[in-house]
């Protein structure tokens, strides 16, 4: 997976947009690093991080005042589309570095081809939902690894502390996957443990805890959302939204952009969804956190499921590869792939 087959056509977050200001930045995806800077105009730009001279990083350069980006080596400069002039040797042709398309939504740079239609941008959260906020956080492990984790809830009461419930409660948990052709669909619903900051989205003691999420390969990314539901049945005021990419940035690290909402019920509540969106985004990161916390311990985790004893849990873990296969990597069924070997079929603890 170094580099690993072409995944730019699809949109992919990569940086916060407050952190590209007036010099370039270097980003890693899929094993490929890209700089990104800003024109003349303030419109973000990205070029393969290679000066087409001598390969040095045009990360490591500077912005002209006309908004060209220019080699920190021998002072090439390029234009946004990757255009490029010799200073010392003007008449020099092809001097061009590949380009790339970069969308600024949702407070985020996002990079593709040039030739990737901006309708292909995955779409976020709208309709009653309130922005929360983003984050990033890096996983120190490969992307199939990190999303494994983040396939199943089991390890909830082992890794985690607040979301979700206990491991003496485990046996009390109700569980319910799909495949689809095109996506991967999850159920949860389980007692959700005492923690006291789950106070400040209005759970209470006895409440019903509920994870449904979807998973999707365009690029890879999960939607996750959270309720709660009281001992009567009724339901808690908020519905919190994680949207989480993984992006691949080495054959050992994936990096997790997430973008978090929420929304209410009760429209007398709805003046407090600033500030509540504010307490699910830091309910989202410490989740997040003790993931990456916990995640170099399975780094080494092999890219194939062949020879694990899989239960039910499991049960989107084998479609996915499938699904990543086809969808992100882009390969044919008939294909000798890489990362990794075919990926067997194993049956889950339902027979499914």
């Amino acid at each position: 997976m170094e580099p690993t087959p072409d995944v730019v056509r699809h949109f992919h977050p990569v940086l916060p947009s407050r952190q590209l200001r007036r010099q370039p930045v270097r980003v890693e995806l899929a094993g490929h690093a890209y700089a990104l800077f800003r024109d003349a105009s303030g419109k973000a730009a990205a070029l393969s991080d290679a000066c087409p001279h001598r390969f040095a990083p045009l990360s490591k350069g500077t912005v002209t005042k006309e908004g060209q980006l220019q080699c920190p080596y021998h002072g090439w400069r390029f234009d946004a589309r990757g255009h490029g002039t010799n200073p010392s040797q003007p008449e020099l042709r092809h001097c061009e570095a590949k380009s790339f398309q970069v969308v600024e939504r949702h407070g985020y740079l996002w990079l593709a081809h040039a030739d990737t239609p901006e309708s292909a941008m995955p779409e976020l959260s709208g309709g009653d939902y309130v922005f929360g906020g983003t984050f990033s956080t890096l996983f120190q492990a490969p992307l199939h690894v990190a999303l494994d984790n983040f396939s199943e809830d089991e390890h909830t009461p082992f890794v985690h502390t607040r979301l979700g419930w206990s491991g003496a409660q485990a046996g009390e948990v109700q569980f319910e996957a799909h495949n689809h052709e095109d996506h991967t669909e999850v159920h949860y619903r389980a007692p959700q443990r005492p923690a006291p900051i789950m106070r400040l989205l209005a759970v209470g003691k006895g409440d019903v805890f509920r994870n449904d999420w979807v998973t999707r390969f365009d690029p890879v990314r999960s939607v996750y959302t959270v309720s709660w539901v009281q001992p009567s049945g009724a339901p808690r005021p908020f519905i919190t939204q994680a949207h989480i990419f993984f992006v691949p940035e080495t054959a050992r690290t994936t990096r997790l952009h997430v973008f978090s909402f929420l929304r209410t019920t009760v429209p007398a509540l709805r003046p407090l969804l600033p500030a509540a969106a504010k307490a699910a985004l830091g309910l989202t990161w410490w989740e997040v956190r003790d993931d990456a916390r916990f995640i170099p311990t399975v780094a080494d985790t092999p890219y194939s499921h062949k020879g694990m004893r899989l239960d039910k849990y499991d049960k989107p873990l084998v479609h996915q590869r499938k699904l990543m296969e086809r969808i992100y990597y882009a390969h044919a069924a008939h294909e000798v792939h890489e990362p990794g070997p075919a990926v067997p079929q194993v049956r889950d603890a339902t027979g499914t």
